[in-house]
């Protein structure tokens, strides 16, 4: 390493490996270390992997686990099937020439919802759908049918401008003489878009497939926002954020288990870490079978 990349490490890398220590790695460590022991003497005493035994075994626990988790593929499935969809289809009014004028407002204006907080977002939402003064006449959040979905649609709405800007950068690197020979081949604007920029882009699906997953599977605060850490009702918008929280913390006359918690906290990591590790060995041995 010479001085000029000993001096950046300094002033940009090391800052950063820092805080990721700090405010990530450590409490992740620390979770996975509290799983594996009992503390509720006061003396943490090595039980294994007994915790992950009782939270798959103990009736209550098993029930509210797998309940959580169902919810949370549900969130997913919802943000997955709806958000990026309609990200690709903001992305491509945004490069399709009609709105060049205004790309840059509407661009904002689409993205202004994501820098907003959960609880700005929770409150005004709450105000639309109210029963009683709403633009609904049906208690949407007091259903467990529409519980979940109206929430997932309520964070699809804030955070469809994270894949539109994604798709937007994507369709805007599609070369121009690609896309010159696809017109001098009489090829209209639909059969443009479907033939020749969308398989251009289709790598882009996956990486927010995955960050999707990862978010969704970290998702905590607009359902806390809405509903509190006893998600309601009946817990049918209880998903694996929420269920740290309440079994870390205690709430709604639940005892707080912080080796319990902790457990539940090392699962989800378990659950993102696979699947994620899953989808970057695929696209590894891809890019390896195009090498070759």
């Amino acid at each position: 390493m010479n001085r000029a990349h000993y001096r950046y490490f300094l002033a940009f890398t090391l800052p950063a490996l820092v805080v990721y220590v700090v405010f990530a790695a450590l409490p992740l460590v620390n979770s996975i270390w509290y799983s594996l022991y009992d503390t509720d003497s006061g003396v943490a005493r090595f039980v294994g992997l007994e915790n992950y035994v009782y939270l798959f075994t103990n009736p209550t626990t098993s029930e509210r686990f797998w309940n959580a988790l169902t919810n949370n593929l549900e969130f997913f499935a919802i943000h997955l099937l709806v958000e990026v969809p309609l990200g690709l289809l903001l992305a491509a009014l945004l490069t399709s020439g009609r709105l060049r004028r205004s790309t840059g407002l509407y661009r904002t204006l689409l993205f202004i919802p994501t820098t907003l907080s959960v609880v700005i977002v929770g409150f005004v939402w709450r105000l639309i759908i109210n029963p009683l003064w709403g633009l609904v006449d049906f208690p949407l959040l007091g259903d467990e049918r529409t519980a979940l979905p109206t929430i997932s649609l309520m964070s699809v709405w804030q955070y469809v401008g994270i894949p539109m800007i994604f798709l937007y950068a994507a369709l805007l690197a599609v070369p121009n003489d690609v896309l010159e020979a696809a017109r001098v081949e009489g090829s209209g604007a639909w059969s443009t878009f479907w033939r020749v920029k969308f398989p251009l882009i289709a790598p882009q699906f996956g990486l927010i497939a995955i960050l999707t997953y990862i978010w969704t599977f970290n998702g905590f605060d607009l359902v806390f926002a809405l509903n509190g850490s006893a998600p309601g009702p009946n817990y049918s918008t209880d998903i694996l954020g929420t269920l740290f929280y309440r079994t870390f913390f205690g709430s709604s006359g639940q005892l707080s288990d912080l080796d319990l918690g902790a457990t539940v906290a090392s699962v989800i990591f378990l659950i993102i870490l696979i699947v994620t590790a899953a989808y970057f060995g695929l696209l590894h041995r891809r890019l390896r079978s195009y090498e070759l």
